[in-house]
């Protein structure tokens, strides 16, 4: 979702915010500082995310690059890159060419998708060794999605940027809004599935424990939670198509819509599951603890 010169291409549709909303977000102070709340709200979860990942180092330092701390890794790279657009934020308006604004703006939500859908894997291999399934492939697939993801979006991005008229370059803007969509309701599918399916074996587990009752609890909260924030997105991304003027986020001239979307679809649920997932593994015991190759 970027702010490009279509907005005059609006459909006929009017959001219907209260007089109090738009009078605020005409408030220049409030545009300004703003960006500068949420990204201060990003660099204090990239820090949590950094000291976890050497947390985890300094506890397990033997076994390399383990899915947790890829997953701590990700979230910190996600947060400093947004809180660097966020601070250099107004900066971004004269910033040529156009696909490099494009990028800045678009890449650390893709980076977020495939940060939290590490998760969805980390399940998924979970439940088909626990099953007796073939896992081998997930990995691979995993790398592949990832790959199209980016290079569909890389693509749009050139044709916005570099299209030979306005209406290609307007197409390829609303194409690549409703790719993003569509990208995060797969995720959003992706945490229900797999995570539903991972809850359920916990529930039929025959053994009753204290740490089964927590791993409940924590696949249902991340799950829900990373479920739900991922739904929101996608709606959000799709519904602006529709009313770029109302509903379009990552502009200057939306401040309290950007402290709303940024707030529901990414800072409260990093913070969230960083919080659920801040136990560590044991030291000497690598059981249900996977590493990811070196390959």
């Amino acid at each position: 979702m970027r702010l490009l010169n279509f907005s005059a291409v609006s459909l006929a549709v009017d959001f219907p915010y209260p007089q109090w909303w738009r009078e605020l977000e005409k408030n220049e102070a409030l545009q300004l500082y703003s960006n500068y709340g949420i990204g201060g709200a990003y660099g204090l979860i990239g820090l949590v995310a950094f000291v976890q990942l050497l947390r985890l180092q300094l506890r397990v330092p033997e076994y390399g690059w383990t899915t947790q701390k890829v997953f701590h890794l990700l979230n910190c790279l996600v947060s400093v890159l947004r809180c660097s657009v966020f601070f250099f934020r107004p900066a971004l308006e004269g910033l040529h060419p156009v696909v490099t604004k494009l990028m800045l703006l678009d890449l650390p939500g893709l980076l977020f998708f495939t940060t939290y859908t590490l998760l969805v894997l980390f399940w998924a291999e979970i439940y088909q060794q626990a099953r007796n399934l073939p896992a081998a492939a997930l990995r691979p697939t995993f790398l592949i999605i990832n790959v199209i993801v980016y290079a569909v979006l890389a693509g749009l991005w050139a044709l916005t940027t570099f299209g030979k008229t306005s209406d290609v370059q307007e197409l390829a803007y609303t194409i690549s809004n409703l790719w993003l969509a569509a990208v995060f309701l797969a995720a959003a599918a992706g945490f229900l599935l797999y995570g539903g399916r991972l809850f359920v074996m916990l529930q039929r587990f025959p053994i009753e424990s204290r740490g089964r009752r927590k791993k409940l609890r924590e696949v249902g909260l991340v799950t829900s939670i990373c479920a739900g924030c991922f739904t929101f997105r996608a709606v959000m991304i799709a519904t602006s198509a529709a009313d770029r003027n109302d509903l379009e986020v990552d502009m200057l001239g939306h401040p309290l819509l950007n402290i709303a979307y940024y707030s529901l679809a990414e800072i409260i649920p990093s913070a969230c599951v960083l919080y659920i997932l801040r136990k560590l593994p044991p030291k000497r015991n690598t059981q249900g603890y996977q590493q990811i190759p070196s390959q």
